[in-house]
Formats: structure tokens, sequence, C-alpha cells
């Protein structure tokens, strides 16, 4: 029961961060506009696919995970 409420307090603290990070957000400006970042405008239609965005979040939360995981054992 204590590795239970160990992952709910690490859960909610990521949480907590990703919160603090989108009110945040015009401090990171760039985060939407990486190189790889598709966006097609037309005149009543805009498609936005963060492709660059997407793989740096996947590899920084990729890699806090795995710390995480090492640090918890």
């Amino acid at each position: 029961m204590a590795d239970t409420g160990k992952l709910l307090m690490v859960t909610g603290a990521v949480l907590f961060c990703l919160g603090l990070l989108l009110v945040f957000s015009s401090r990171f400006s760039w985060l939407g506009r990486l190189p790889g970042d598709i966006v097609i405008r037309n005149d009543n239609f805009t498609f936005i696919a963060p492709l660059g965005t997407m793989l740096l979040l996947s590899l920084v939360l990729t890699l806090l995970l795995n710390l995480m995981a090492r640090l918890w054992r």
C-alpha cells in the first residue's frame, strides 16, 4: 500500500509540474515552433502537426520516467 501512495505522490508532482508549464507557456513560445513542426494555413482552415515538439517531449518524458524508475528500486 505504501508503494501506491508513493506512485500517487509522484504522479501528482508530475501533473503539477505540467500544469505550471502550461500556465507559464508564454515563456516557452518556441515549444510549438521547432524544426519538424508542420503548419498548413488556408483561408478558413489551419492544420498543425507538432512532430518536432512531440519528439522532444517524448524524449524528455522517457528520460525522466526511466530515472524515476531506477531511483524507485
